[in-house]
């Protein structure tokens, strides 16, 4: 076994989780900061309308984010209980049938996505004032979205065997690439929103780049060779079965923005769109550090969940509860004391400071708890139980705030105010259920596992 993968059993918790998650959770940052740098380029170089144009685009680039993330954390959980089982050649062959899968399903969506553009923008929410710039800048991201599904897929391969940095750097490039490139084409070529698009294609290429020549220079320790990428379709079955949490996670996100959008676009408008645009980018640049921390968590729980430890299970769990926590406070008291100067910073519309100053606050009024559900549903991912994975992730969004969205503006008579509310009170319920639902498993564990000793490496259990 190679001697990162190792460590996943041996070397203290702590050091690991630090080991693993800074450099994601950096990678990741750097993502986030793209997309908040991009926005500001936005507003700032084309119109506040812009920024509610990408607000209108965002959920294609969720769906193709849906079938990257199924399929690159569907493959890595099944990497990750390989290894720890010690089927090397397995988790080779899972590695060469994710290569298979996003190759297929990626063109398929890029396809399909101009064929039929403008009615799914049109689907999305777009109004008549925020189509052409949606439109614009979602045709452009389709036609270089293979490159971005491949290493957004590829990349949780690598942290899977234990190589944090690779996939740092491979996001840190592209993104750094990206916010060099966004004044240049936006500014300078006066190529408005499809620059910021281009300048989105060309840096994803060059990541795609960096990660197929690590992949195939022989550092990684997953060695696919033209054997593996022959279709299995047991082990596309449980890529599928596994990542169906993430993609559901992502394809209910987009699911959310159909039904909000258009509750926007009935109460408020193309600003308040505008307003959702901006929120939703300072929120994921707010929570993408618990997730960098739930992505240094997934190795450390799924291998030694395969090797049947359930005390260092345990431990990391504890941990990432406590870290992820702790961002969520930090970032909660940014937005609740200066949400007006934050807003600033995108646009000079005195409509939209005004208005999203108290939109932020709500929307966010119980962000430090919603640690919990990113990592519950995260947990039993790792594990490779797909159902309650499932389960918690569509929870959040489709089985609680989509209702609200159309209970609470309408019904209860609340509007505008209606949508917002439904933020903070989904986030809470669903918290509450994740909670619940990660103690019952704790208590199971040790039993389910049958051992907690750290030098048994017994047969990677089966997925439920």
């Amino acid at each position: 076994m190679d001697r990162r993968s190792e460590q996943l059993g041996t070397q203290k918790v702590s050091r690991l989780l630090v080991n693993l998650s800074v450099p994601a959770t950096v990678g990741m940052m750097v993502n986030a900061l793209y997309n908040l740098v991009d926005t500001i380029f936005i507003g700032r170089g084309v119109n506040a309308l812009a920024i509610g144009g990408l607000a209108i685009a965002f959920p294609i680039q969720m769906l193709i984010m849906a079938f990257a993330l199924m399929i690159g954390l569907g493959s890595a959980s099944a990497v990750s209980r390989s290894l720890g089982a010690g089927d090397v050649e397995l988790a080779d062959h899972v590695t060469g049938n994710s290569f298979l899968a996003i190759a297929v399903l990626s063109s398929l969506m890029a396809v399909i996505g101009l064929m039929f553009v403008e009615p799914l923008l049109i689907l999305f929410g777009a109004t008549e004032a925020l189509l052409p710039y949606a439109k614009e800048y979602i045709t452009v991201i389709l036609l270089g979205s293979i490159f971005f599904s491949f290493t957004v897929s590829t990349n949780n391969l690598v942290r899977a065997e234990g190589n944090a940095k690779v996939a740092m750097l491979t996001m840190i490039i592209g993104t750094g690439l990206n916010i060099l490139l966004d004044p240049v084409f936006i500014f300078v070529f006066d190529m408005g929103i499809r620059g910021a698009a281009l300048a989105t294609v060309l840096s994803q290429t060059v990541s795609f780049t960096y990660i197929l020549t690590y992949m195939y220079r022989g550092h990684s320790s997953l060695k696919v060779k033209a054997h593996h990428l022959r279709p299995d379709f047991d082990i596309l079955k449980e890529i599928f079965a596994v990542g169906s949490a993430a993609f559901a996670r992502q394809v209910s996100g987009s699911l959310v923005a159909i039904v909000v959008n258009n509750a926007l676009k009935l109460y408020g408008g193309s600003y308040a769109i505008t307003i959702l645009g901006i929120v939703n980018r300072l929120i994921a640049f707010m929570i993408m550090p618990l997730f960098g921390v739930v992505q240094g968590m997934q190795p450390i729980a799924g291998f030694n969940y395969g090797a049947r430890n359930a005390k260092r299970v345990k431990e990391v769990v504890k941990l990432t509860l406590l870290i992820a926590t702790g961002i969520g406070t930090i970032g909660w008291a940014v937005m609740q004391l200066m949400p007006q100067l934050v807003l600033q910073i995108f646009t000079r519309d005195p409509e939209i400071v005004s208005e999203g100053t108290s939109v932020i606050r709500l929307v966010t009024l119980v962000i430090p708890v919603v640690s919990v559900q990113i990592v519950g549903a995260s947990l039993f991912q790792s594990f490779g139980k797909a159902v309650p994975s499932l389960l918690l992730s569509l929870l959040r969004q489709v089985l609680l705030f989509i209702p609200l969205v159309f209970i609470l503006p309408g019904p209860f008579g609340l509007g505008l105010l209606g949508v917002w509310l439904a933020f903070p009170i989904s986030d809470l319920v669903s918290t509450v259920v994740t909670a619940l639902l990660m103690l019952r498993q704790m208590r199971r564990l040790r039993t389910e596992l049958g051992s907690s000793s750290e030098s048994d490496h017994s047969p990677t259990p089966s997925s439920q």
